[in-house]
């Protein structure tokens, strides 16, 4: 017979292991090449050394004459607080008492919960690599009634639960995200919200400002990253172009020399919207270039650019690249996925006043670069490319075929 204690027993001991592999590994491309760390930990934060520029103690001389003078390793250190992961199942009393019976719905119960579960945490993983650290998924610029018009979507989807602020004052707690027109960037929610003036900000709920910091803080205009003032450390700013231009290999070359160069970084993945890849996409085959497809880690495959896999991923702004060095990148966690237990040892509780079990997952972590400098951003790039080879009225119809008919090989 299927009690409360055996569905314990079973996301401790079957599900755990296979849900903390999934998060680990298939989240999305890049989450899977950043290493993972317990290092450099103290109580709630993380306290990191990162060297930089080179060590001084060098020099040539004469033969009897003074040798160099030591100098010691350059560090800062980074210091970061960490972020607070979570993930909730809820299972209802009659739903166990009715398949108490059947260890197969049982099962089958649990299964759906969890994949479920693992669905959304690597939606919201995969976000937060991307964002700034405040959560910020989209900027809400008009509503009418339920109906939310916004700067983009890409960051939301079907039955997520978000905040919206208006600066620092909450609007509405906790909506539920009900339908996303892609077209023409609209939400519908299930509560009211009434713009009269400026803009708001739309946020998973309970989550402004407790993100991971991603690559948004990076490339972000903050005063400070990793409690360091970026002033103090001119060098942290990484490499940033937002000129509008058309995608080209001599483009992304640019930026992986320049790292290369001025900041001794190898560039090893590349991601984009979908737009840009296919803008890129357009590109090869109108130059008559073969597209070299790559296999990755987790699963996913990649088109390449001169043998570094180039990825497109949802989270990132239409018309942006990242040229990224994933050596750079360490994912500090006081401990892997687990479960958050009661005094009795319980995963399953019971909501007060409610005839409903609830089991929280939760990961406490920080994402880090060591090296912000040995990054890059293109952005305001164009979805399409001229085709050389095509006289200039019709290049534009087949290329747009082309791209779509070449989009599923990356």
């Amino acid at each position: 017979m299927v009690t409360l204690e055996t569905a314990d027993n079973a996301l401790k001991s079957v599900y755990l292991g296979v849900v903390a592999n999934q998060l680990n590994v298939s989240v999305n491309p890049l989450y899977a090449k950043i290493k993972r760390s317990n290092k450099d930990i103290w109580g709630k934060e993380i306290i990191k050394l990162a060297p930089y520029g080179l060590n001084g103690g060098v020099g040539a001389g004469s033969e009897t004459g003074t040798l160099p003078t030591a100098f010691e390793n350059q560090y800062v250190q980074f210091k970061a607080s960490l972020k607070n992961l979570y993930g909730k199942i809820e299972l209802s009393d009659k739903a166990v008492r009715s398949s108490a019976n059947n260890i197969g719905a049982f099962v089958n119960l649990l299964t759906d919960e969890m994949e479920g579960l693992v669905k959304a945490s690597a939606f919201n993983l995969g976000r937060m690599l991307y964002g700034d650290g405040t959560g910020l998924l989209a900027t809400a610029t008009a509503s009418s009634g339920k109906v939310i018009t916004c700067d983009k979507v890409n960051n939301l989807v079907e039955g997520m639960v978000v905040d919206i602020y208006q600066n620092t004052a909450l609007q509405v707690s906790k909506a539920r995200v009900m339908y996303v027109d892609r077209v023409n960037k609209q939400i519908t929610i299930d509560k009211n919200l009434t713009i009269s003036s400026g803009t708001m900000g739309i946020y998973v709920q309970s989550s402004r400002n407790n993100d991971i910091t991603g690559l948004g803080a990076i490339f972000s205009d903050s005063t400070t990253l990793y409690g360091v003032t970026r002033a103090d450390y001119p060098w942290l700013k990484p490499y940033s172009s937002s000129v509008e231009t058309e995608i080209s290999d001599n483009l992304i070359q640019t930026a992986v020399d320049f790292l290369e160069e001025n900041a001794d970084s190898r560039i090893n993945f590349i991601a984009c919207s979908s737009a840009v890849r296919r803008a890129y996409q357009q590109y090869l085959t109108a130059y008559r270039t073969n597209i070299d497809i790559m296999n990755l880690e987790g699963g996913f495959k990649a088109i390449s650019h001169n043998g570094i896999p180039l990825v497109a991923d949802r989270f990132v702004d239409e018309d942006t690249m990242y040229l990224l060095n994933t050596d750079d990148f360490t994912l500090h966690e006081l401990c892997d996925w687990t479960w958050i237990e009661g005094e009795d040892g319980r995963i399953l509780k019971q909501t007060p006043n409610l005839p409903v079990y609830t089991a929280t997952l939760v990961k406490y972590a920080e994402l880090i670069c060591d090296k912000p400098n040995g990054q890059a951003k293109i952005s305001k790039i164009k979805s399409t490319v001229t085709n050389p080879f095509l006289p200039a009225d019709v290049a534009s119809t087949t290329d747009d075929d082309t791209a779509s008919g070449t989009d599923s090989q990356g």
